[in-house]
């Protein structure tokens, strides 16, 4: 089952160069089959939905993964981002 908690935790990996943009799209398009297959109703399944398809779309133009989009999404699901800066 895919939770809001996996969401945050793919989102902030991308937001740390964990995970890249084509790594971020392709588990989001995979989670969210897993999504909609599944009958489980889930905490705030309108919010997971909307940001799965998102992400799922961002290969497309008209979906930028930009830090405003992506910090929008944490903040639906509870989450402040912080920028903390790291010396190269």
């Amino acid at each position: 089952m895919i939770t809001q908690d996996a969401v945050v935790e793919k989102i902030l990996a991308h937001l740390n160069h964990e995970l890249s943009e084509s790594e971020l799209v392709q588990w989001a398009e995979d989670a969210l089959l897993m999504v909609l297959e599944s009958d489980v109703d889930a905490p705030n399944e309108d919010a997971l939905l909307d940001t799965l398809t998102y992400l799922a779309a961002a290969d497309s133009p008209g979906f930028p993964l930009s830090w405003a989009v992506l910090s929008a999404f944490l903040e639906r699901f509870g989450v402040k981002v912080r920028v903390v800066t790291d010396a190269a």
